[in-house]
């Protein structure tokens, strides 16, 4: 009987080891089918096209790699944390448009990246495998994982740091894990390096680590009672405590500082008379009423966009997280995660909207980048609610995120008055709007918010008309069409006709003062071999080429190639003793 009873043990193992293999080879196949997609979706991408954005991490990076960068002071300035990624590439090649299909290659397989890492994070929320598998494949489709994932951008990668996050964040309070606090305090303290958002983040992530310290290694009153049952279970020893959260604040620190070095040589390098300084424009938005009315305003724009562009999920998982965060009977590392990510969301809001200067386009007012970091987070806390709720829960939770997006438009509507159909609307900041209005010229916020709240309706409708045993396949699959629909509008079209910018010849090449950025700041890219001169007079010295504000006639020992014309507004020179 000894032996029988002994003989599964092994069988057991054999099984979970299969399981557990099983699951990596899941999880490495999605990756990939995700990284293919994105691939096929920025195919013919060769070149930046959201500028300066694009540009400025890309000289960044070149210069990061020994590579010639570029004088762009008085413009914002782009950090280092992105850019630092992608030095090897420009160590391998210094052909502009190769290094540049690599960069999406990066970007693709950082967003992919977002799949595994929902999967951890939906199976700590309680989610089973199989169920945390197919939410998380169909969570890795969303807008803000799939529009900036072939760019050159810090957004390619700020929602994967943000996942990341939470998940060891999650472990260092549900644990008390060290290694976890170390991952939680770097990832925060890089995600600082990458962009300013990232210091948001930073400070909640110290916040959180500081306040748990603290409550665990508090005195527990009235252990008879059940408030003080419920602190006794999460108090451990001040030893125990200190290990994870000094782990944390430690990794924060060292990284921190290394980003701070890192974005202090840059800042040297690219921008030796300064970048563009937005810490006055800061104070006075912050000691004013209007400046107050600016950032609050703003930031119900971008929490309107939050919602609408997560087709409403984003808003029930912001019901759901500030449900979850005042029921004591929920799991504390769960309570924690809401209050962090509710923090950094609004946190994030606010002060991007307040830094922001009034470049008298629609997207001061409602804009949707600078929240895309935290919108799969978001989605993924939307989808946990109508998966695992009450008929009841699924639609308080979805009538809360309608009202949330009526109030946040109409705040934002309020505030803009007639600015929304004044000022410039590009296409380029509202993927999803286009997407629910079919119009890329100008945003209605009434006629946005009516298909989102269809989108939302279905949704809710499909988890309340469904039992939970079958809700799982019928939500996530009305999701995926909708994601699907949506990526499907961004493929992009065979480029035609002429480059608008061609290459100039080998040789220095020097740029008149006078030349518009959106010429010269791409040229600068392109221009691979050499740092372009900007000059004010006449061309320096050596220089072979000059780009010229158009009809302006050459000086003497100087020619006009006949490249540019009045429509692009530029020409360029050659120096004839170059040849």
């Amino acid at each position: 009987m000894t032996t029988a009873f002994m003989t599964p043990a092994p069988v057991h193992a054999a099984a979970r080891h299969t399981g557990r293999r099983r699951l990596w080879w899941l999880l490495a196949a999605g990756w990939v089918a995700h990284v293919a997609l994105r691939l096929w979706l920025y195919r013919y991408h060769t070149g930046p096209v959201a500028n300066p954005d694009e540009t400025g991490y890309l000289l960044a990076a070149r210069w990061l790699a020994g590579g010639p960068g570029a004088d762009l002071s008085g413009s914002t300035f782009y950090q280092g944390g992105y850019p630092l990624l992608l030095v090897p590439i420009f160590w391998l090649t210094s052909d502009p448009v190769l290094a540049y299909r690599l960069v999406a290659g990066v970007g693709s397989m950082a967003a992919a990246s977002a799949y595994p890492l929902a999967y951890l994070l939906l199976r700590r929320m309680g989610l089973g495998r199989r169920a945390a598998l197919i939410t998380a494949f169909v969570a890795a489709l969303s807008p803000a994982l799939v529009v900036f994932s072939g760019l050159a951008l810090t957004d390619a990668i700020l929602p994967v740091l943000v996942l990341a996050w939470l998940v060891a964040l999650h472990d260092l309070v549900a644990y008390g894990s060290a290694r976890a606090g170390v991952v939680a305090g770097a990832m925060a303290a890089f995600a600082m390096a990458a962009h300013l958002r990232g210091t948001v983040v930073l400070a909640v992530c110290v916040l959180v680590v500081v306040a748990v310290w603290v409550r665990r290694t508090a005195v527990v009153p009235g252990r008879d009672s059940a408030q003080g049952q419920a602190d006794a279970a999460v108090a451990v020893r001040p030893a125990r405590a200190v290990r994870p959260a000094v782990a944390a604040l430690v990794s924060a620190a060292v990284v921190a500082v290394a980003g701070k070095a890192l974005n202090g040589a840059l800042g040297a390098a690219l921008y030796p008379g300064g970048p563009r300084d937005l810490s006055g424009l800061l104070v006075s938005r912050l000691t004013s009423l209007e400046g107050q009315a600016w950032a609050l305003s703003g930031a119900a724009g971008q929490l309107w966009y939050l919602v609408a562009g997560t087709w409403g999920l984003a808003g029930v998982g912001l019901a759901g997280a500030a449900a979850t965060l005042v029921r004591r009977s929920a799991p504390y590392a769960h309570r924690v995660l809401a209050g962090a990510l509710l923090l950094t969301t609004l946190g994030i809001a606010y002060a991007s909207s307040a830094a922001l200067p009034d470049e008298h386009r629609v997207g001061n007012y409602v804009y949707g980048r600078y929240l895309a970091c935290v919108a799969v987070a978001w989605t993924l806390a939307g989808l946990i609610v109508l998966v695992k709720g009450g008929r009841l829960a699924v639609v308080r939770h979805a009538l809360a995120a309608a009202g949330l997006m009526a109030v946040t438009g109409g705040v934002a509507a309020w505030y803009a008055g007639d600015r929304l159909e004044r000022y410039a609307f590009i296409a380029f900041d509202f993927p999803e709007v286009i997407f629910l209005t079919g119009e890329n010229d100008a945003l209605n916020l009434v006629e946005a918010s009516v298909p989102a709240l269809v989108l939302l309706a279905c949704l809710t409708g499909t988890a309340f008309l469904t039992a939970r045993r079958a809700r799982l396949l019928l939500v996530v699959g009305v999701l995926a069409l909708i994601d699907i629909a949506f990526t499907a509008g961004q493929a992009p079209a065979r480029p035609s006709g002429a480059d608008w910018l061609p290459t100039p010849p080998p040789g220095r090449v020097a740029v008149d003062r006078r030349v518009r950025w959106n010429i010269w700041v791409p040229l600068a890219y392109r221009v691979s071999w050499t740092r372009i001169e900007l000059y004010s007079d006449r061309p320096p010295a050596g220089a072979c080429t000059a780009v010229v504000p158009y009809g302006t006639a050459p000086p003497p020992g100087w020619t006009a190639t006949g490249r540019g014309g009045a429509q692009l507004g530029w020409a360029t020179w050659s120096n004839g003793r170059c040849r």
